[in-house]
Formats: structure tokens, sequence, C-alpha cells
């Protein structure tokens, strides 16, 4: 009797089981499809539009362990230029020059007293700094203004006539940064 009961079930059970593993089959592939695409979608944009992928700007080198002058008129497309430098020390540190919307020359190290150790620095995004570690933005007018935290540490700088004067004894104090 019990044998009679559960035969009709296993017989509509197996009815459908073909069905079950190709459907099981289908889902396996399309769980692996979705992942394959998520994983390359991921890659795509994470790397393409994340603050670790913005592209280093153009670094000129400056003179080691001397006074620098920069001419005034470098700045007047209020773009950040950066600067490779080789300290008293031996030590490269990297520093920024730029004319902010006010009209001012401002110069800072390319690196804060939070995130320097990461070794990202900052980059330009119109007429503010981002640093592209924590990705927070500082307006030019800002920079040599507001100190510590993770605004760009200053520069002292002197515009002496039609020049920027960076004087090696301040720029060695970005060795520290670095």
């Amino acid at each position: 009797m019990g044998k009679n009961r559960s035969t009709p079930r296993l017989a509509k059970q197996n009815q459908f089981l073909p069905y079950r593993k190709s459907n099981r089959k289908a889902a396996m592939l399309g769980v692996a499809a979705a992942i394959l695409l998520g994983v390359t979608v991921y890659v795509a944009l994470g790397r393409s539009t994340g603050p670790e992928a913005v592209s280093q700007p153009a670094v000129e080198v400056l003179p080691a362990g001397k006074d620098v002058r920069l001419p005034a008129s470098l700045f007047a497309d209020g773009r950040a230029h950066f600067y490779r430098y080789t300290t008293s020390i031996g030590r490269d540190i990297r520093v920024f020059v730029m004319r902010s919307s006010d009209g001012v020359i401002r110069a800072a190290f390319d690196a804060c007293d939070v995130c320097y150790r990461e070794r990202k620095g900052y980059y330009q995004a119109g007429d503010t700094m981002i640093c592209v570690n924590c990705g927070r933005a500082f307006h030019s007018k800002d920079i040599n203004v507001i100190t510590g935290g993770c605004n760009p540490a200053p520069v002292q700088r002197t515009i002496d006539g039609t020049e920027v004067l960076l004087k090696a004894s301040d720029l060695d104090l970005g060795a520290v940064y670095f």
C-alpha cells in the first residue's frame, strides 16, 4: 500500500527532473556570467573614476639644494604647477605653485599632515585642490591660509617683482612629508 501511494508521486517528480537539471545549469551559468560582468564593470569603472586613478600632472625638476626663482607669469593660467625638489639632505619632495582665483600666488607641499604617508598628493579640479587619498577638496584661496589637517601644507614664498622666490630652507621643511 505504501508503495502505491509514493509511486505516482515519484513518477510525477521524475517527469520534471530533466527540466530541473537544465534549469540548474542555466541558473549557474547566469550567476557565473553576472559575477564576471560585475567584476569587469568594477575593474573598468573603478580604476578610471576613483581618486587613485587620477593621472599625476607633469612635474618639473627644480635645482637641488638652492633657492628657486620662478617667473610669476607662469602662474597666470590659474593651474597648479607641480615641481620636484631635492632637499639639502637628499630627500625628494614635491610642491605645487598656483595663482588662486583671488590673484594671489600660493605654494604648498604636495602633501598634508594627515594623508602624507600615502604619498598621493593633490590634483586640481577647477579652483580647488583635491586630496587624492581622501577626496577632500580645498579652495585655492585657502592654500597658505588654512593649515593643518588635510589642507595642503604651506610653503613660504615671496613675490619679488616678477618672480616667485622659494627659499631652500623653506623647501627643506617639506622633508618630513616625504
